[in-house]
């Protein structure tokens, strides 16, 4: 089953749940807020994505965030912890379809090249 990961109230996630159901792609949300996020979850898409690409540092969570706790993320642990804390501060939305790599973000075009795999 094809998952997409975020926030519901995100307009990018938005942007991307019209494009799947505009284009009758069988999806289902994850919404971090409504149904959690832990730390085998995240350590898989750190695993693939890497930290530094999944923390979101031009979003206003980040910018929100006291300049001690910015400069103490620097390993994919402590990103990992606070993502775990924060799950706004996550890059989004994130597409994880079985068997395909994961796609973090949206873009029309690349949603159609993703789609035309599967």
């Amino acid at each position: 089953m094809i998952t997409l990961y975020g926030i519901k109230n995100c307009d990018t996630i938005k942007k991307a749940r019209r494009w799947l159901e505009d284009n009758h792609v069988d999806y289902r949300f994850h919404d971090y807020r409504v149904d959690g996020l832990d730390a085998e979850l995240i350590q898989k898409f750190i695993a693939e994505l890497g930290w530094e690409a999944l923390l979101n540092t031009r979003g206003t969570t980040w910018r929100k965030l006291d300049e001690t706790v910015r400069s103490s993320i620097t390993t994919a642990d402590s990103a990992a912890a606070l993502m775990i804390e924060m799950p706004a501060i996550i890059k989004r939305p994130l597409l994880w379809a079985p068997g395909k790599p994961m796609l973090l973000g949206f873009k029309e075009s690349q949603y159609q090249t993703y789609f035309i795999e599967v």
